[in-house]
């Protein structure tokens, strides 16, 4: 079990990684506003393009994506509709199912945006680094840690 209270370093660490994580996602505010739209609706498009194995999801799919609420995802997903980037269709397979879709101006949107997030994320290979158990645990090992990142890393007592 890790210990109670956190030395220096893992407050420095865990910092240090929130501080990163808020330069990213500053530039993600600011690129998606220069191309008109906010960082919600960017994150909106890829969650409906990045679903693994199809092209479209359910508002439920969504807001837990974005772990956001039913009803706030099916308000931005209706300013997205107005935006003629997305658009709603009933389910082939089952029509009780409501799937929300790209429209060609949703891909074109989502790829341009999708490709800056990726060429920032490779420049910022080395310097965005998510701190492994070992830096949060100031460096200290006794017992393995479960789902670990550092093969044979074990927390002290």
């Amino acid at each position: 079990m890790p210990k109670k209270t956190l030395s220096k370093k893992e407050y420095e660490t865990l910092s240090h990684f929130r501080y990163q994580l808020r330069r990213f996602m500053r530039f993600s505010e600011e690129v998606t506003h220069e191309l008109g739209m906010t960082h919600l609706q960017y994150l909106l498009l890829l969650h409906i393009k990045g679903y693994q194995g199809r092209e479209w999801a359910t508002i439920g799919e969504l807001a837990e994506r974005l772990q956001s609420h039913h009803h706030g995802v099916v308000s931005l997903v209706s300013r997205c509709e107005k935006l003629g980037l997305v658009y709603r269709q009933q389910g082939e397979a089952d029509k009780r199912v409501i799937e929300v879709r790209l429209t060609p101006a949703g891909e074109k949107a989502v790829a341009k945006l999708a490709r800056m997030h990726r060429d920032e994320l490779l420049n910022l290979q080395g310097i965005f680094q998510v701190p492994g158990s070992r830096d949060l645990l100031g460096g200290e090992v006794d017992e393995e840690l479960p789902g670990s990142d550092q093969t044979g890393l074990k927390i002290k007592h």
